[in-house]
């Protein structure tokens, strides 16, 4: 027997590959190997419930693993190169793109405006209160954090249009050394 929990990470490849608009509910059965009953008992809301588990799912992954080591750590140079490379861990070094940004773009972006806009703000308030601790002013921290939000998505974007994954890869090693100068 299937768990709701091992679903989530089937389900969000396929809104990665398709996006929310095109994950239709036969490609969701193919990569479940479950049939459209079976989805609707373990999701009653349907597709819509489907993309909000996995988007929160994803959230409490960076709140664990990036956010709250960045809000928290007393090594603030520590908690961005750790921060850096659970981002490349996480988006396979380029080669997964970002769901929550996929979601952002698409047609179904308002229905989903909540949890992506409060993802991107923890992320760049986060890494604004480490580039703090690290000894920046507060202007100066908001516009790195925001410079590095925008580098780490822009470099997923042009990896994955490009098909080269080494684009993500130089993006961090330099974001690296502008976020730790």
């Amino acid at each position: 027997m299937t768990d709701r929990a091992a679903l989530l990470p089937l389900l969000g490849e396929v809104f990665r590959a398709h996006g929310y608009e095109g994950a239709s509910l036969a490609l969701i059965s193919q990569a479940t190997g479950l049939g459209k009953g079976s989805l609707y008992h373990f999701f009653p809301g349907g597709k819509k419930q489907m993309a909000d588990e996995v988007l929160a799912e994803i959230d409490g992954w960076f709140e664990t693993n990036i956010f709250a080591p960045l809000r928290d750590t007393d090594d603030p140079h520590a908690a961005i190169a750790a921060m850096l490379a659970g981002v490349d861990d996480y988006f396979r070094s380029g080669a997964r793109v970002c769901l929550v940004g996929v979601i952002a773009l698409g047609h179904a972006r308002d229905d989903f405006a909540a949890p992506v806009n409060d993802y991107f703000a923890r992320w760049q308030d986060a890494l604004a209160t480490a580039l703090r601790r690290a000894g920046l002013s507060a202007p100066l921290a908001r516009k790195r954090a925001e410079d590095a939000v925008l580098t780490i998505q822009g470099a997923l974007v042009l990896a994955r249009a490009r098909d080269d994954a080494k684009v993500f890869t130089r993006a961090l090693a330099e974001l690296k050394v502008r976020l730790l100068a």
